[in-house]
């Protein structure tokens, strides 16, 4: 692995655990080796826990067509070797030489226009059920925050999935508090190929918003456009774009971006 980030402990904001309490390390999957513990984690987390019906698994690992473009983003528990964590990054140059973002599977991103030039996906994230209590996930964020800032990228997008497991109470109420932002801000949107219908669900019940996709609001990240229903994970996927120079104050201080030049266009 590549290291990139080492880290005791998790970040202020967000509850520290016994479980971090041994140190965490992010870096960059260089082997065959590696890339297997990636997706073994990630067949772990989305079949076998969630249930997702995916294309291309077998003997406990999930993998597609875009794994061999991708920069995989790993988190290991220091006492244990344990892969815990793992994001997938796609940066533009990768992207053209993929044939496109594994993202254009549910959204048509043609409105991004000149933003695709500095845009960065992320994807297939996933945490090991006992390392969810915050270490981790900043943890990837801080070895996403290095990838941005060494390639000088400006733009991430990606996809905060709501399960439907509960009828889509959940996304709906996910949709019912960002859907004025989304209309009003007029910043570029995004449009599923296959959008799920969350309005049809417009009622008062109790759900809570997945904390998940809080910490990317929290972050500086926006909802820009409708939710994709994603059959195979059976969740409704809301878009993400977060651009760097919208991150709030605390958290560019936190990851290293006061002082760095980012937008760089990429030929």
């Amino acid at each position: 692995m590549l290291e990139l980030v080492r880290s005791a402990s998790s970040f202020s904001t967000l509850p520290s655990t016994t479980l971090d309490s041994h140190g965490l390390v992010v870096g960059l999957a260089q082997s065959p080796e590696e890339i297997e513990q990636v997706q073994r984690l990630r067949y772990d987390v989305f079949t076998a826990e969630y249930g997702a019906v995916l294309g291309d698994v077998h003997d406990g690992i999930d993998r597609d067509d875009f794994d061999p473009w991708c920069n995989h983003l790993m988190v290991r528990a220091l006492d244990t070797g344990r892969v815990v964590g793992t994001y997938r990054v796609l940066t533009p140059q990768q992207a053209r030489r993929a044939g496109g973002y594994y993202s254009e599977s549910e959204f048509d991103l043609s409105s991004l226009g000149s933003l695709r030039n500095g845009l960065v996906e992320f994807g297939r994230a996933c945490i090991d059920e006992e390392y969810r209590q915050g270490g981790v996930l900043m943890m990837l964020w801080s070895g996403l925050a290095e990838i941005l800032k060494q390639g000088q990228y400006e733009h991430v997008f990606g996809c905060a999935s709501v399960s439907l497991r509960d009828d889509g109470v959940t996304a709906a109420k996910v949709w019912r508090q960002v859907k004025q932002q989304v209309s009003e801000d007029g910043q570029a949107t995004v449009k599923p190929l296959h959008r799920y219908p969350a309005e049809q669900l417009d009622r008062d019940l109790p759900a809570t918003i997945p904390a998940l996709l809080k910490g990317y609001l929290k972050l500086g990240a926006r909802v820009c456009g409708e939710p994709a229903w994603d059959p195979d994970f059976n969740t409704a996927d809301f878009p993400m774009l977060l651009s760097v120079n919208n991150m709030g104050q605390r958290y560019r201080k936190h990851f290293g971006f006061e002082g760095v030049k980012s937008g760089r266009v990429q030929n």
